[in-house]
């Protein structure tokens, strides 16, 4: 007898079959993942000094301006990423 999440799961692989992906794939999918984490981590390293700089500067409006482009950097990076790892797997673009 099946449990209730062994019933689900092969409803959902009946609505949405997994994607074999290739070792070539696999390994383009990590190299994307790995170029933007990197790319995240400078902009904090770049951004952050500036926060810095600009509260030891009494200059808090500034911070604010900067944590949000901060902000912002990180999710279009992140969207990018996942627009790239869609391509590579032959998905339709991401909502």
């Amino acid at each position: 007898m099946k449990s209730a999440y062994e019933l689900a799961m092969e409803r959902l692989e009946k609505q949405a079959p997994s994607a074999i992906l290739t070792e070539a794939q696999k390994a383009e999918i990590a190299e994307i993942d790995s170029t933007y984490k990197a790319k995240i981590a400078e902009q904090e390293l770049f951004l952050k000094d500036r926060v810095a700089e600009a509260t030891a500067a009494g200059k808090y409006q500034e911070v604010a301006q900067i944590e949000q482009r901060l902000t912002h950097e990180i999710r279009r990076f992140n969207e990018e990423c996942e627009a790239r790892k869609a391509k590579v797997r032959g998905d339709a673009a991401p909502a």
